[in-house]
């Protein structure tokens, strides 16, 4: 059995700690053993001198569902460091069956085309992506919004109580099989109009399960707080854990408010598992939704089916060009992608500093032109927040990236730098990491990530991707196993 030793490294270990200097032994997979330095590099020893040594980073909000098997390779997620990629967020996800005959609900277009949503159950899911041998790791949340797609024969309502009893059935099943929880997105149309009730029985699934419920708001504009409080009140009515997605202040009406909604998490937090995750951006980005098209709000248009050539464009030179209001052109551009430039700094700084954020990218793999979030989120925390701006410490960063949501997902010996952890390791220089992605050339790896190792296989060099891939699908209650 090889042995890997990364000699010299500061150890930041994802606990928020202050580093500490040690070699570090890989072997089987696991961390076989954290040693005080030797005198003398150790023969054969990858020399880690002067860089940093942290765990596999863990992006907690992702919509890698089928991208983990179209494109194993993972590589705008490797070139950052991140080795678990928590898929099936806002309701949307790729392991629940749907009839392909059908028109794609949005915003399950997200994920990709309707022919790749193939598989009859999570467990052809699950075996799908270890057969596939990703180069990240997978966690599964099932979709509200895709249970609703394979039930019902229309969206625009609620659901009865017989399809209530047959979404429960697949989120049970799939539960049983390893899922790590469910996760909705009420602010889009196609679960807009589930009330609270309909979500709770569903969540009720979780119970006894330790199991999450991950939500995008029912609303992130004026409406937030009364959100926030729906999506805390499902999770104590399914005595479940709540990750509350892509936490933010959208629209400049919603300036200046995280104070409160971060109060309104902290009070939550006192008697319940509440946390939420953020990117590192002042825009979103999603399908082009009419209820965000505002003067006040500048949007690019990322791609659009009836106006293939108008992608990469404002939205205000569309209109403009073709003589009408901003509504108007999203209409006839419609279904379309977008990136909206709709926050502002200081709630971005308020929001992603609070010791309750986890970093999710949000990134759409699938988009021709995506958010620079997708190949950039994980260095730029470490680079632009905490090297650069001092909006936290190093060692608080890789918490907000590892440890943090290791524990808030409940994945086992996994996100610490820890003997008999998963060697899910990333090596990096503290003094050139950065991201590099920008929104005209979003495609773009990060500077100063230097190795990666994933379950113990060395899937990023200095050089490039390895071509080695060592990742799987992990199952709650045997994360640490699968």
């Amino acid at each position: 059995m090889t042995r890997t030793t990364i000699a010299g490294a500061d150890i930041f270990d994802g606990s928020g700690q202050p580093p500490f200097r040690a070699d570090v032994a890989l072997e089987g997979g696991v961390i076989a053993g954290i040693r005080p330095c030797a005198a003398i590099l150790p023969h054969g020893a990858l020399d880690a001198r002067g860089l940093a040594l942290a765990p596999g980073f863990i992006d907690a909000h992702t919509h890698d569902d089928l991208v983990v098997i179209a494109a194993p390779e993972m590589t705008a997620k490797t070139t950052q460091g991140v080795t678990t990629v928590v898929v099936g967020n806002c309701g949307i996800s790729a392991s629940t069956p749907f009839d392909t005959a059908r028109d794609l609900a949005d915003p399950l277009v997200l994920l990709g085309p309707a022919a790749q949503f193939r598989y009859a159950d999570f467990t052809a899911y699950a075996e799908a992506v270890d057969q596939a041998r990703p180069a990240t790791n997978v966690v599964a949340l099932v979709g509200h919004t895709a249970l609703r797609a394979r039930h019902m024969d229309r969206l625009d309502r609620a659901a009865t109580v017989g399809e209530i009893a047959a979404m429960r059935r697949d989120l049970d099943a799939a539960l049983d099989a390893g899922a790590f929880g469910l996760s909705s997105g009420l602010a889009y149309a196609n679960a807009n109009a589930a009330p609270t009730a309909e979500v709770m029985e569903l969540a009720e699934a979780l119970r006894g399960r330790d199991a999450v419920y991950c939500t995008h708001l029912r609303s992130e504009g004026e409406e937030i707080v009364a959100a926030l409080d729906e999506a805390f009140a499902i999770g104590r009515h399914a005595a479940a854990p709540v990750v509350v997605s892509h936490l933010k202040c959208a629209g400049v009406r919603q300036y200046g408010r995280s104070r409160e909604m971060l109060t309104r998490l902290e009070t939550a937090a006192a008697d319940h598992p509440v946390g939420c995750d953020c990117y590192p951006y002042t825009a979103s980005s999603s399908t082009l939704d009419l209820k965000q098209v505002v003067p006040e709000t500048p949007i690019k248009i990322t791609w659009s089916h009836p106006e293939p050539g108008q992608a990469g464009r404002m939205l205000a030179d569309i209109a403009a060009d073709w003589g009408t209001d901003l509504r108007t052109a999203a209409r006839r551009l419609q279904p379309a992608g977008a990136v909206y430039h709709c926050m502002a700094e200081e709630d971005v700084d308020r929001i992603l500093a609070h010791p309750l954020t986890m970093v999710g990218s949000d990134g759409l793999p699938c988009d021709p032109r995506p958010h620079p979030r997708l190949w950039g989120s994980f260095p730029r925390v470490i680079g632009h927040y905490a090297r650069e701006r001092r909006l936290f410490s190093v060692a608080e960063a890789v918490r907000k990236m590892t440890g943090l949501p290791a524990d808030r997902f409940g994945l086992a010996a996994r996100g610490y730098v820890r003997e008999g952890y998963a060697a899910d390791l990333v090596l990096f220089d503290p003094a050139r990491i950065a991201d590099r992605a920008t929104y005209d050339a979003p495609e773009q790896p990060s500077a100063g990530i230097h190795e990666v190792w994933v379950n113990g296989v060395h899937t990023l060099s200095a050089q490039g991707p390895t071509g080695a891939r060592g990742g799987r699908l992990l199952r709650r209650d045997a994360a640490s196993h699968s």
